[in-house]
């Protein structure tokens, strides 16, 4: 009887050392951070941010063309007039390189004519829109013609242009036909005289244009009204 009272008093006492053990608080066990350690993080810790860091401007080296870059490059609308190839005669023989004229307006009532050369093609048109960029002029625009008739001459040729009524379109061909399209002229008739060069009849096209001169203009010149020039 003693050894079985001796056995529970000893069961009795180890479970009241595991009770207390579990009672009291336990330290807790330090995690290792997940995918190892990194090193400090760039930034100063505060995230990337659009700008990479507080203080640190954005990258502007992948950063798209703004909108109203993108409205003035679609505003400008180009045409090839003509292509031709050349051979210059040089010492060694024949070399060949490529000549371009292009047109460019915005329909607004700008256009210009430009020329380019080069050994390609696509350089020759860049080169011929670049030039006619910086050849611009501004077309005097009465509604949708052009305000009184003109006739212009450049080299052979001969162009004639006539303000039309509303419906009647664009009566030309040709290198004259890209030019008033492009300078926003709806309706017009015009005849080209003398030579049929390209070349040539954009430049008498685009001269005429530009002698051009509003109501207003004309009145001014005179001393008059725009009623009194018109009765």
């Amino acid at each position: 009887m003693s050894q079985d009272n001796e056995l529970q008093q000893e069961q009795s006492q180890v479970a009241q050392d595991a009770v207390t053990e579990s009672a009291q608080p336990q330290a807790p066990v330090a995690q290792p951070p997940r995918g190892g350690d990194r090193g400090p993080r760039r930034g100063g810790g505060q995230g990337r941010g659009p700008g990479g860091g507080p203080g640190r401007p954005g990258d502007r080296r992948n950063a798209g063309p703004s909108q109203a870059e993108d409205d003035e490059r679609n505003e400008w609308k180009e045409k090839v007039i003509q292509i031709r190839r050349v051979t210059k005669v040089v010492k060694g023989g024949k070399k060949m390189s490529f000549r371009a004229v292009v047109v460019v307006g915005n329909g607004k009532g700008q256009v210009g004519i430009g020329i380019g050369k080069s050994n390609e093609v696509i350089g020759a048109i860049q080169k011929g829109v670049a030039a006619a960029k910086k050849s611009l002029i501004t077309v005097p625009l009465h509604n949708t013609t052009i305000p009184h008739p003109v006739k212009t001459k450049a080299g052979g040729s001969v162009v004639v242009l006539r303000p039309a009524s509303k419906g009647t379109g664009v009566i030309a061909g040709g290198a004259a036909r890209a030019l008033l399209e492009l300078a926003g002229i709806e309706n017009i008739l015009s005849k080209s005289l003398g030579s049929n060069s390209p070349l040539n009849v954009a430049r008498a096209t685009l001269k005429g244009l530009a002698e051009l001169r509003t109501f207003e203009q004309i009145a001014r010149s005179r001393g008059k009204t725009v009623k009194e020039i018109l009765l």
